[in-house]
Parts: C-alpha cells; sequence; structure tokens
C-alpha cells in the first residue's frame, strides 16, 4: 500500500520542521539535563517553590532524587510535549489538507495511484516524522546523560518512558491526521487538528494545578500518559500508553477509510 515515490517526496518535505524542532528540543535538553547540580537545582527548586501554580501546571516539581526524576520534572511536562505536538499539528495538515484546499490532490488522484495508497503514505510520512523526533530525543537524552553524569541515568526506565512518550504522540498525530483526511478545507483541518490537542494540554495544565481544577484529568488524553506512574512500573500507567496505542491506530485507520470514500470535489 506504500507509494515510495510520495514517501520520498514528503519525507523531504518534513526535513526542514524536523530540523527546527530537533534544533529546539537539543538547546532545551541539553540545558536542562546540565543543570542537573546541587546548586542550580537549590535555584530550580526556588523557583518550583516561589511560582507552584505556575510551575506545577507545566509539570515541573521541585526536590527530584535521581537524574531521570529532574529530566521527567523539567522535560516532560511542556518541552517533549509541545515541540513534538507542534510537529503533528504542523505536518497532519499538509499532508492531506493542504493538498485538497489547493486543488493538488487532483495531481495526486490522477496518477494510477488508488486513495487509499496514498493516504497510508501520507500517515506513515506523518509517523516516521514522530518516530525520528522522539528517537532523536532519546539519543540526545543518552548523550547528554552519559557524557556529563556518567552511570546515574537508568537506561531501561528512560527508554520505557519515552516508549509511553512515543504512544502519546503517536496519538496526537492521528488526531490531525482524522481532521486533515476529515475536512477539505485548511482553516477547519487546522482548527480540529491543532484545537483539540491545544485544548486537552490546557486542561492537562489546569488538573496540575490541583485543587478543584484537578478534576479536568478526566477529561484530557494527556493523563493517559503518567511518567512517574510509567517509572514506578504501575500497572494503570502502562494501561494507559495501551490505549493511547490503540487509540491512534484506530484513528489512522478511520481517516484512512475517510479519505478513501470521500468526495473530494476535484
Amino acid at each position: 500500500m506504500l507509494n515510495m515515490a510520495l514517501y520520498k517526496r514528503e519525507m523531504k518535505g518534513s526535513i526542514k520542521l524536523l530540523v527546527i524542532f530537533g534544533a529546539v528540543i537539543t538547546m532545551y535538553v541539553s540545558i536542562i539535563i546540565g543543570m542537573y547540580d546541587p546548586e542550580l537545582m537549590k535555584t530550580l527548586d526556588g523557583f518550583v517553590e516561589a511560582m507552584p501554580e505556575f510551575m506545577a501546571s507545566v509539570g515541573m516539581k521541585a526536590h527530584a532524587a535521581t537524574l531521570l526524576g529532574f529530566m521527567v520534572s523539567y522535560l516532560y511536562g511542556f518541552i517533549l510535549l509541545i515541540f513534538p505536538m507542534l510537529f503533528c499539528i504542523l505536518r497532519g495538515n499538509a499532508l492531506i489538507a493542504k493538498y485538497v484546499d489547493k486543488g493538488s490532490m487532483a495531481l495526486l488522484t490522477a496518477a494510477p495511484v488508488k486513495r487509499r495508497t496514498i493516504a497510508f503514505t501520507q500517515m506513515k510520512v506523518l509517523i516516521s516524522g514522530i518516530v525520528l523526533l522522539i528517537l532523536y530525543s532519546t539519543g540526545l537524552e543518552l548523550v547528554c546523560a552519559g557524557s556529563g553524569f556518567p552511570g546515574e541515568l537508568d537506561v531501561t526506565a528512560l527508554l520505557m518512558l519515552n516508549g509511553g512518550l512515543l504512544c502519546l504522540h503517536l496519538f496526537i498525530g492521528s488526531i490531525c491526521f482524522l481532521s486533515s483526511c476529515l475536512f477539505s478545507d485548511t482553516k477547519y483541518s487546522v482548527a480540529a487538528g491543532a484545537g483539540i490537542p491545544i485544548f486537552m494540554y490546557v486542561l492537562q495544565m489546569l488538573a496540575n494545578v490541583g485543587g478543584d481544577a484537578e478534576k479536568a484529568k478526566y477529561f484530557t488524553f494527556f493523563t493517559l500518559f503518567n511518567p512517574d506512574g510509567i517509572l514506578a512500573g504501575e500497572g494503570q500507567a502502562a494501561a494507559g500508553i495501551f490505549i493511547l496505542l490503540a487509540g491512534a491506530a484506530v484513528l489512522y485507520a478511520l481517516g484512512i477509510m475517510i479519505f478513501d470514500r470521500k468526495d473530494l470535489h476535484l
């Protein structure tokens, strides 16, 4: 079902975004891991204690006991959620809806290639980009932690954590892909593909603050990705990751089916 010519062309179109987000992630990951120092940690903990609600809203917690715990507190509540999510939003819209909106989809469908093959190929482009971004982030974390603090990082736990992170972003990507397949106008595709994940993240921020706002966690899929639970080996955290992965598979398949059957008005 994969059209290799289309796949290669679209992957070239992903390179610019991957480089940009990779560079941003490189900056934040290298700086934050480099801050794993007793004196600097006291400064960061001071910020958390001075602005507890704001810092909690982006998942930052004080008094991390290990290097991986420190990374979870300062990377997995905002940096490694937001930037891959932005990649999903930007790339997801450009793969289907943008072609239809500009009338360029006529060129693709005019070729002897089935619609389902086109949609499947574009899905593979999006998934490949997400996987590359998470793999790069993982490798970068390993290099930064290994060079700065040899022997202090629990590599197995990090790989499990980033496996869960990958499932989360595959699910976000599936929302963007489904929106791109469902709507022929990019403004609607972006509104749904970007609006839903961003709204869900805002709910997660509210839930992190605690108090009455904590109930918001029941209305956002970000709750299914629980870094602390993954590191603790909790069954509920593993179940959340499985739900994200299964949900992603369903939404990607639904997107392909919708695109295969929709009237494109070409």
